[in-house]
C-alpha cells in the first residue's frame, strides 16, 4: 500500500510539471489564435526574417509574419503578414527589415504615414527597406577606413 501511494504522489508531481512546462511554452510561443486583418509588403530581399516574426510599430508588437512568397515577374518576395483588428495604418504605411542586435532574429517595423486613407486587408505595401547584412555594413566600414587612410585625414 506504501509503495502505491508513493507512486502515486509521483504521478501526480510528473502532470504537474508537465502542465507547467505546457502554460510556459504556450505563452512564450505565441500560438493563439490569428485575428486581425492581412496585408503584404514586396522587398527586394529578406534575409533573415522568419514565419512567426514580430511586427511591430514604435517598439509594441501588432502583428506577425504569416508567410513568404516570390514575385516572379518581378522578383520581389512578398512579405504576408497579420495585423492585430484594432490597428489602422495610413496607406502610406512604410515597412522595414529591422534587428534588435547582432544575435537577435529580425522582425518587420511598420512605420504609419499621414495619409487619411486606410490599408484594407489584401493592400501592398509598396515602400520599404530591407536590413543591410553584416557583410555589407563591415565592407562599408573597411571601405571608409581605408579612403580616410588614402586621403590623409583621420
Amino acid at each position: 500500500m506504501h509503495r502505491n501511494m508513493a507512486e502515486t504522489v509521483l504521478g501526480a508531481i510528473v502532470l504537474v510539471v508537465a502542465g507547467g512546462f505546457l502554460y510556459f511554452f504556450s505563452e512564450k510561443t505565441d500560438i493563439r489564435p490569428t485575428s486581425g486583418y492581412v496585408i503584404n509588403a514586396s522587398f527586394n530581399k529578406i534575409d533573415g526574417l522568419e514565419t512567426g516574426s514580430p511586427v511591430k510599430i514604435s517598439g509594441v508588437k501588432v502583428g506577425k509574419v504569416l508567410d513568404f512568397k516570390l514575385d516572379t515577374d518581378h522578383y520581389q518576395a512578398i512579405v504576408s503578414m497579420n495585423i492585430d483588428n484594432g490597428v489602422k495604418l495610413s496607406s502610406d504605411t512604410a515597412a522595414v527589415i529591422s534587428s534588435a542586435g547582432l544575435l537577435d532574429g529580425k522582425f518587420l517595423s511598420l512605420i504609419p504615414g499621414n495619409d487619411e486613407e486606410y490599408l484594407n486587408p489584401g493592400d501592398m505595401i509598396t515602400q520599404t527597406q530591407a536590413a543591410p547584412s553584416l557583410e555589407e555594413l563591415l565592407g562599408k566600414y573597411i571601405f571608409s577606413q581605408t579612403s580616410k587612410d588614402k586621403s590623409g585625414q583621420p
